[in-house]
């Protein structure tokens, strides 16, 4: 079955139907009613899923905002992109188009199971591509509604959706793709990656990790918490980029402790577990997994779970070291671990100690501290006294680095990830001559400098601004000399000379030097 979808959609995108802008556009619009109509249903879904309905909204909105950035900008993104010419082809067409890959693989995650999948898919359609979807077997409602309803709204051979475990999937890596987007854990995107090495097939690969929060003694740790608690328990913990672990000076580690115990309280309640939107782990399996992980450490609030419900409390734990269990993985859940460091120095070697995270967050009120930790670190993102919020700006591009994942997306990144960046120099059959400087130098050696010279890169501007300045400079003087033989037919007095021509050239330098600029 795997192979007779895929046959199809590559069937159906050699015919060239996705290519056209027209076509991608109304397929995009036909993408934001199917989540404008459905929200309802998705929301529900969700739910089952995950017991989560408000977050459900926000990501819906920033995924139609997605949409309508693609929409207002898809002829900018598509249309050829003009470079920089050498003096040989400078009077040729030279410039990037643009071109879709063919078929893409997208495989979604269960943690947000719209967003993750459909976001990429904007960028598929956008880039003129057809797209196999295969939403996460986790997300067992999502995945259902997604095969069921997505095909009444998006052409049907060209963006197919297949549900199925992990079978299946292993089924559609096997097939031949143009690109494979995957969005989930690393163990995972390594058998991706190798099953799409087999046909030398592109990846992105949106992974994760541990993405630590550094928090400087000074800060104003009241809104730093604020911030940090929603960040990191939002979703129950279940997010890719939630601050895994924070890193702080002993100093603070228990006011930091009393202020989370405020925030939990005021966004959950006293009693979390009955809080309507405070959601629920994903199945048994990761929850035992993450009751393991509690293990030797030292918990300062909550803890509480219940594993009929898949239920975790939110979780602070305090005293933890970089040897402790829970500091050996990915949590992926509302357990926040604090390790004390001595400073920013410490603070420093300890991430870069360990793999390369998918973001780092910094929070403090000295900025030469954080563009201390900016350049002094490496990570998918930096975030300075927020989290998650660079998630939602699609002018930024979103994905890993190392082991957090590789490739990138969002607005013009998906379209250019997902894209054929096509190098194309049209050039006519005339100026022979000119064209002779590049053959082989065996019959006039006195053409290897002008070939070096013609063959160098050329920046149009700055010759443009050049010949400007030439042609004003031939100007004022041409000025000058008319006022000189205007106001004085001879000489210049010292009177004459200020009132006249040297005042007017001077300020025709002055416009000169403006535009040189």
């Amino acid at each position: 079955m795997e192979h007779q979808v895929v046959e199809r959609a590559r069937r159906a995108f050699q015919t060239g139907k996705s290519k056209p802008l027209e076509f991608r556009l109304n397929q995009l619009k036909s993408l934001h009613r199917f989540i404008n109509e459905r929200r309802k249903d998705i929301a529900d879904a969700v739910k089952k899923d995950l017991n989560k309905v408000s977050v459900t909204n926000s990501v819906l909105f920033n995924l139609e905002g997605e949409i309508n950035v693609a929409v207002e900008r898809l002829t900018e993104w598509a249309a050829p992109r003009p470079v920089e010419k050498s003096l040989v082809t400078i009077a040729d067409e030279v410039y990037i188009r643009p071109e879709p890959l063919g078929v893409v693989l997208i495989i979604g995650a269960w943690n947000y199971p719209w967003v993750v999948t459909l976001q990429p898919l904007v960028g598929a359609i956008a880039a003129g591509n057809a797209a196999v979807v295969k939403p996460s077997e986790v997300s067992s409602h999502s995945a259902k509604l997604m095969e069921e309803l997505l095909p009444l709204y998006l052409h049907e051979e060209l963006y197919p959706v297949v549900c199925g475990g992990v079978s299946e999937t292993q089924e559609l890596l096997r097939q031949r793709f143009d690109h494979v987007f995957y969005t989930g854990n690393s163990t995972v995107g390594r058998l991706v990656m190798e099953a799409a090495a087999r046909h030398l097939t592109p990846v992105t690969l949106e992974l994760g990790g541990k993405s630590p929060c550094y928090i400087d003694k000074n800060v104003d740790l009241t809104v730093a918490c604020r911030r940090i608690t929603w960040g990191k328990f939002v979703n129950c913990g279940q997010t890719c980029i939630a601050p895994d672990y924070i890193l702080c000076e002993p100093s603070i580690q228990n006011r930091l402790v009393e202020e989370i115990r405020k925030c939990i309280t005021e966004f959950y309640t006293d009693d979390p577990k009955n809080f309507e939107d405070y959601g629920r782990i994903i199945n048994q399996r990761h929850f035992q997994r993450l009751m393991s992980l509690l293990e030797g450490s030292t918990v300062a609030i909550g803890g509480d779970s219940d594993e009929s419900q898949c239920y975790i409390a939110p979780t602070v734990l305090k005293d933890v070291t970089g040897d402790s269990k829970v500091m050996q993985e990915e949590i992926f859940g509302p357990i926040l671990p604090i390790i004390t460091i001595s400073g920013v120095d410490e603070a420093i070697q300890f991430i870069n100690d360990r793999e390369k995270p998918l973001a780092l967050y910094v929070f403090s009120q000295d900025n030469k501290l954080i563009r201390r930790v900016v350049a002094e670190t490496s990570s998918g993102a930096l975030v300075a006294n927020d989290c998650l919020v660079h998630f939602t700006i699609n002018a930024l591009p979103f994905g890993g680095v190392g082991k957090s994942g590789m490739g990138q997306y969002h607005g013009q990144h998906s379209f250019d990830q997902l894209s054929h960046l096509r190098a194309c120099l049209i050039k006519k059959l005339n100026m022979e001559a000119a064209n002779a400087m590049r053959y082989p130098p065996h019959t006039d050696k006195k053409l290897g400098w002008a070939r070096i010279f013609l063959l160098k890169q050329v920046n149009l501007g700055r010759l443009r601004r050049m010949a400007m300045l030439a042609m004003f400079t031939a100007l004022g003087a041409f000025i000058v000399q008319v006022r000189c033989f205007t106001v004085v037919p001879n000489l210049w007095s010292a009177d004459q000379a200020n009132a006249g021509g040297p005042n007017l050239f001077l300020q025709i330098l002055n416009i000169i030097v403006l535009l040189q600029f």
